[in-house]
């Protein structure tokens, strides 16, 4: 069921709205006791069998709404846009970019206890993934007795609704201009903000700070999304032989700057990533284009990007490390470490930036 929304532009896809259900850190319920007194709370919840399910006790104030109607609601904010992006003068444009889902239900407790331990089990998956406790099943001796005595709590998703708000109410030109002013402010979330705006308005201009090889759209912020499509990428790339692929996967996600290239079928088809304490140096590792991209200017366009990233920006050294790809370092300014020959078949190169 399709709920109404006041602004149709901002109404996001069905699925991203229940990705965004499955990836709150935390949801919020409000409802009513049956005597009418109102109810927030704020609790874990899993998206199970098409209903937002969570677990509490089994007395208390969630006890008294069961069989209520209920607003189960998850957000995050996206970025803050300063008046002054738009206007110079008013304060009225000020605004917040969002992301937030809503679903509208009645709070069902769940009997079952095959159904209990599904629910505490996608519970403890997205809040403890690493494991280190006995698989939860309702019939072992540890979780018999707890399953059986635990509040469990549903919510149909049939009426679920989310909302992007992501400047859609603004002109091409206009979102532009944000773009680059959120990439020149460079707040932590920025870059990932740009993205959401970008695939939220295609028909926004490209900035001059994005502008891509033909038929490539560059990437300010690669996220966990992207792990898999990267690890495809770095297959075979020297510098990571013998280097296990979870190992690989926690480096991405660690990186304080991890920026792409996309092809218009929406393929990851160049990355590069660095670590940086944002001040006096930043390391720059797994720079790699898919092998049909490669003398086609995507990498030059990814470094281009990286180099410019808030996280890396303003870092006095930029080194890295390179085997066959010095011609390309040499036209950002890169120069090797070493005066003299090394045994190593690989070559540290540095950039120096703002040093007397």
């Amino acid at each position: 069921m399709v709920l109404p929304m006041r602004r149709e532009i901002y109404r996001m896809d069905r699925q991203e709205a229940v990705t965004l259900l499955e990836r709150a850190p935390v949801i919020h319920i409000a409802s009513t006791t049956p005597d009418g007194a109102p109810m927030l709370r704020t609790v874990h919840g899993v998206v199970v069998d098409g209903a937002v399910a969570f677990h509490g006790a089994p007395a208390g104030e969630k006890t008294e709404t069961l069989g209520q109607d209920a607003v189960i609601s998850a957000e995050e904010m996206v970025a803050q846009i300063p008046s002054y992006f738009v206007d110079p003068e008013r304060a009225c444009p000020a605004t917040t970019y969002y992301l937030s889902a809503q679903v509208h239900g009645r709070l069902e407790p769940v009997d079952d206890p095959q159904a209990k331990a599904q629910v505490l089990r996608a519970l403890m998956a997205k809040f403890q993934p690493e494991g280190g406790h006995v698989p939860i099943d309702e019939d072992h001796p540890l979780y018999r007795n707890a399953v059986r005595g635990i509040l469990i709590v549903r919510v149909s998703l049939e009426r679920l609704d989310g909302k992007a708000k992501l400047g859609q109410n603004r002109k091409p030109d206009e979102l532009a201009k944000i773009l680059e002013l959120l990439w020149n402010r460079g707040r932590p979330g920025d870059p990932r903000a740009i993205d959401l705006v970008r695939q939220a308005n295609p028909t926004v201009p490209t900035p001059p700070f994005l502008k891509a090889p033909e038929g490539t759209q560059l990437v300010c912020a690669l996220g966990p999304d992207q792990v898999d499509e990267a690890l495809s990428l770095l297959d075979g790339t020297y510098w990571n032989e013998g280097v296990p692929r979870d190992a690989i996967a926690q480096a991405l996600l660690s990186a304080s700057a991890w920026v792409g290239a996309r092809d218009s079928s929406g393929a990851l088809v160049a990355m590069a990533r660095a670590v940086s304490d944002m001040s006096k140096a930043a390391w720059i590792y797994d720079v790699v284009v898919r092998p049909d991209w490669r003398d086609r200017g995507v990498g030059k366009a990814v470094m281009r990007l990286l180099l410019d990233h808030p996280a890396v920006r303003h870092t006095r050294k930029v080194r890295l490390a390179t085997r066959d790809a010095q011609g390309l370092y040499e036209k950002f300014g890169f120069r090797d470490i070493r005066n003299v020959p090394s045994a190593s078949p690989n070559r540290e190169m540095i950039l120096m930036r703002g040093v007397a």
